[in-house]
């Protein structure tokens, strides 16, 4: 942690252009703030921070309590924001989450974001106690499912402009739209309709489990839109330190490459640890400030490639970690390349363990295995690894 005395100093980091902030305590000095080499993108405010326009780069938490235990929910937004998260997200999935919301805004000075996914409904409801509304376009078509995506975002849009709200497109390329639409033409077309309705308090991210897959999609909406702040973040990291290596060759050659307004690093880490995600954000910023950019070309993946989601309030059981980190034990020894995803609940789980050779997705009392596309079987948690070395084996 930093120490709560310290003198800042602003220098400039000749070979990258950079303006960074650095906190000097006991003769030591440490980068606290990099200003994003970004100054086209438009300035946008969320609650009490703002960011794009070549400001500083603002980092990102999410909680991963359920939504509806509001004190333990509140208390990890506060301690978030106390740790340096500028804006923290909350996943809301119902109505009791939502009304939920309305108890946590009075807990919390934290800048709250609200993450919807399948029900883009409950916007109404949330807006008035968040800063920021998340929406992922490839599950827009979840509810009601007869009105075309644009009449969707258009009620969004009007929710934000009457509640003050920021927003985010967050396309994921686990869940794109069932249109088949690819994860760069889903953001450009959603910036397009937006800009469109006049609003332009928004920010866009394009996110994968794949660090190749943001380096080039984020890259090319950049070229093709340099007016839009942009939310960077690879999704399912995994558990670290192998989540924050992949997060680093996404990343950092982005932000050195001009790209980036604000960043999430998503570790499957537990509540009581998500203050790491900020720690692998600020390890981000610093290697950024001080050139040591990681290549992706030099980076070497481990020969099983296991991708796990961050844990939220959607997870369905308690164990979800322990099996990711189950997983990652059990496949030491094995020496054929393939990918495992580990995910945490059924919005996320059922789609985008698809792509993957090995799938598990949580239920409540049982561990859902596939093979590809292919459903294996529903197995107890304490019989799941068993299983998955079987298929393994079988291969």
């Amino acid at each position: 942690m930093f120490p709560l005395m310290m003198t800042l100093d602003v220098v400039m980091i000749p070979k990258y252009d950079k303006r960074v902030v650095f906190a000097r305590a006991d003769g030591i000095s440490l980068p606290l703030v990099l200003h994003s080499m970004s100054p086209a993108t438009r300035i946008i405010q969320v609650g009490t921070v703002k960011f794009g326009g070549g400001l500083p780069i603002v980092l990102q938490s999410m909680t991963a309590t359920k939504t509806t235990d509001v004190q333990r929910t509140a208390e990890t937004c506060q301690r978030l924001a106390d740790a340096g998260a500028g804006i923290v997200r909350i996943a809301v999935d119902t109505l009791r989450d939502a009304e939920a919301l309305r108890e946590i805004r009075m807990k919390t000075t934290a800048n709250l974001s609200v993450d919807l996914q399948e029900n883009y409904r409950l916007a109404e409801v949330v807006a008035p106690f968040v800063d920021k509304i998340r929406y992922n376009p490839g599950h827009l078509h979840h509810a009601e499912p007869e009105l075309p995506w644009q009449s969707k975002v258009e009620r969004i849009v009007q929710i934000a402009r009457q509640y003050d709200c920021a927003l985010r497109v967050g396309v994921n390329c686990g869940s794109l739209d069932p249109a088949n639409v690819d994860a760069l033409t889903s953001a450009l077309q959603h910036a397009e309709f937006i800009d469109s309705l006049g609003f332009d308090r928004y920010c866009v991210s394009i996110k994968s489990s794949d660090p190749r897959a943001v380096l080039e999609a984020n890259r090319q909406f950049a070229a093709e839109r340099p007016d839009v702040p942009i939310h960077l973040g690879l999704t399912e990291a995994g558990l670290p330190p192998t989540g924050i290596e992949k997060s680093r060759v996404a990343l950092e050659p982005l932000l050195a490459g001009g790209i980036g307004d604000t960043l999430r690093v998503s570790l499957t880490v537990p509540n009581d640890r998500k203050t790491e995600e900020l720690d692998a954000g600020r390890l981000i910023l610093q290697n950024v400030a001080a050139g040591m950019i990681a290549d992706i070309d030099v980076w070497q993946p481990e020969c099983v490639n296991i991708i796990s989601c961050p844990s939220c309030a959607r997870v369905e059981n308690e164990h979800f970690i322990n099996l990711a980190e189950q997983v990652r034990d059990a496949v030491q020894s094995v020496k054929t390349p393939m990918m495992i995803a580990v995910m945490g609940c059924r919005v996320n789980g059922p789609g985008e363990t698809d792509h993957a050779d090995i799938g598990l997705w949580c239920g409540t009392s049982l561990v859902n295995l596939k093979q590809g596309e292919t459903l294996i079987g529903s197995f107890r948690y304490d019989e799941g690894i068993a299983k998955m070395m079987e298929v393994i084996a079988s291969r």
